[in-house]
């Protein structure tokens, strides 16, 4: 139980066909609310942090602070550095005690992609990190082309020698998911899904799953989808909680009652989105 690596996390996801929620945080309520709701539903988690939001908690702050809630839960938890956008941030990363890294190369031709994932996973190699890796174009949800080209999606062939030539640990896909809110419902690329499962051995992460009806994450799942990042949803119900604590109180000025009150909206909502990621029932 406790501090586990993704990697070992995603391989049991896997093989056990559950989907693993893996929730963006940004300070203490965000991370101690997704923990608890693995807790109560006996299914491990990865608490997860976007360094642009660095300006708001330095990243060490907020790895420090999940490594050790990680460390005393009850379930597998896993901490992850999400989309860091070049070798300096990854590395910085790890440096500031994150477990596992992303190292998204997306926006480079496929040749940079190649050597920058593979020089992350090198250097992050020497400190017993693991590397998510991202090929294929997850853009902007509210931009059309971006979840229906599929010129940008992830190509069969180019992520079997991305995997080979990286050493990557995981893979981030583009099958139609994009980030943030989507301008119309997304429709997820199931058979792209089936035959890169097929065709890499490594787990498989979908970025952008804010919105992604729950029957088509579902399918994922059963698919071999093993990673599943929320953020956009899960800030959103932390504004909700907050908002029916301030309504609840006749505005009264107390920061500590918003805080504490806020929690169970907060836990639900994860715990809601671990129970649609296991359609199989699966728990420890």
């Amino acid at each position: 139980m406790s501090l586990v690596k993704v990697n070992e996390i995603l391989t049991h996801a896997t093989a056990h066909k559950y989907g693993v929620a893996a929730v963006n945080t940004i300070n203490y309520e965000t991370i101690r609310c997704a923990v608890a709701a693995a807790e109560s539903e006996r299914v491990p988690i990865i608490i997860q942090f976007f360094p642009g939001l660095e300006k708001y908690i330095p990243l060490k702050y907020i790895a420090d602070m999940a490594v050790d809630m990680a460390k005393k839960a009850s379930v597998p938890v896993a901490v992850h550095l999400d989309h860091s956008p070049s070798y300096d941030v990854a590395v910085g990363g790890i440096r500031d005690g994150f477990p596992s890294v992303m190292v998204d190369g997306s926006a480079l031709s496929f040749e940079e992609n190649v050597a920058m994932t593979r020089d992350v996973v090198k250097t992050a190699a020497v400190f017993d990190v693991d590397v998510e890796a991202e090929l294929g174009h997850v853009g902007i949800g509210m931009k059309l082309e971006d979840i229906s080209n599929e010129v940008l999606f992830t190509h069969v062939d180019q992520a079997v020698e991305f995997v080979e030539r990286t050493g990557c640990g995981s893979l981030a896909i583009a099958v139609g998911n994009a980030h943030g809110n989507y301008v119309r419902k997304p429709q997820l690329d199931f058979d792209r899904i089936s035959r890169i499962r097929e065709a890499v051995s490594v787990p498989l992460v979908l970025h952008g799953c804010s919105g992604i009806p729950e029957e088509q994450m579902q399918k994922a799942v059963n698919l071999g989808m093993s990673k599943f990042n929320i953020a956009t949803e899960y800030f959103a119900a932390m504004y909700r909680s907050l908002d029916e604590v301030i309504q609840a109180t006749d505005h009264k000025a107390d920061g500590i009652k918003l805080l504490l009150g806020s929690r169970s909206g907060m836990t639900e909502f994860v715990a809601q989105k671990i129970r649609m990621l296991n359609p199989n029932k699966y728990t420890i």
